[in-house]
């Protein structure tokens, strides 16, 4: 028997998803802080987003898309061998969410953990969910990205507050000896840090009285821009050169949902025309580590993206974060 006979894929074998009730405009954020909707989606390309409401956690969102995404596979919570949960935003300090959600839907036993890689946090999940399902150590994952984001937000401060929304997305990986994820491309720059960031923690102190001590998001938007451009064309590169395939190869891009001008950047970069990339910013807003499982599975429920097919995933995120998985669907 062959080597490639033997090798184990990491299969996509269903997905589902998860938003927050109510719906938040541009026009109800304009009676709020000094803005408008021509510029927030001249900016940013959002239009509304999903604000979480009472009883709507992080581990409930990714709760509700874990079931989704189980009924989609045909799988049983029972069958499950690891559950990793990509979040920034979980409930409590601990136990981790994805402990939470693991209890929830009764599948007592197996490892659970939380990955907290900021908006890549799901890519993050998918890849180590992914090696334990290549080494053999695992047969049947769920993961998931999940956020309750505007929990953090300081809603007057208008660069930051028009960007963000609530949601999670799940996926059921199960090991098969014939297509799944090819290869996953990570990497990381902690210099950056102020760039991107939340100054409230646990080491360092929980101090109300200071000046930026509040829990909310401070970012320096122009930077974070040019940073994740310039990283993700190289994560895209890595991909495609690490299976030695064209970009011309690729089905479909499922990038993270954070700014319509990058999303077209990285299209662009890639040769390829934006009906042939997943784009949901425009109602979810940034979801975090929820984006990029959020938009693909409205891309596989809606049809657009069918069996067979090779999709690109990336994401970019405070750390600085960032990575790519490539997958044949």
């Amino acid at each position: 028997m062959s080597q490639s006979e033997h090798r184990i894929y990491a299969r996509i074998a269903g997905t589902g998803s998860c938003l927050p009730e109510r719906v938040v405009s541009n026009e109800e954020l304009a009676q709020r802080v000094d803005t408008s909707d021509e510029w927030i989606r001249t900016r940013t390309g959002i239009r509304q987003r999903h604000v979480a409401g009472e009883g709507e956690t992080t581990s409930e969102l990714a709760y509700r898309a874990a079931l989704r995404a189980l009924e989609a596979a045909g799988t049983d919570p029972s069958e499950l061998d690891l559950i990793v949960l990509g979040t920034t935003t979980p409930d409590l300090i601990f136990p981790s969410s994805a402990c939470i959600v693991q209890h929830k839907l009764g599948a007592q036993g197996c490892m659970a953990f939380d990955v907290n890689a900021a908006c890549s946090g799901f890519i993050y999940a998918l890849t180590i969910a992914d090696k334990f399902i290549r080494s053999g150590a695992a047969k049947t994952a769920l993961v998931m990205g999940a956020e309750t984001l505007t929990r953090m937000l300081d809603w007057n401060d208008r660069g930051t507050c028009v960007l963000f929304g609530d949601g999670a997305g799940a996926v059921v990986l199960k090991a098969d000896t014939e297509t799944g994820i090819l290869s996953t491309h990570m990497h990381a720059d902690g210099s950056k840090k102020d760039l991107l960031w939340n100054p409230v923690g646990v080491s360092v102190g929980f101090k109300p009285e200071e000046e930026n001590a509040g829990v909310r998001v401070l970012m320096t938007g122009n930077e974070v821009f040019k940073h994740a451009v310039k990283a993700l064309d190289a994560v895209v590169d890595e991909a495609l050169e690490s299976n030695g395939l064209e970009r011309s190869a690729l089905d479909w891009l499922v990038p993270h949902q954070a700014n319509l001008r990058i999303i077209e950047a990285t299209a662009k970069r890639l040769a390829m025309p934006m009906e042939r990339v997943i784009v949901t910013v425009d109602r979810h807003g940034n979801t975090s580590s929820g984006s990029v499982p959020l938009a693909l599975d409205e891309a596989v429920r809606s049809g657009c993206i069918e069996r067979g097919q090779l999709l690109l995933l990336e994401a970019f995120g405070g750390g600085f974060t960032w990575g790519s998985a490539l997958l044949r669907y």
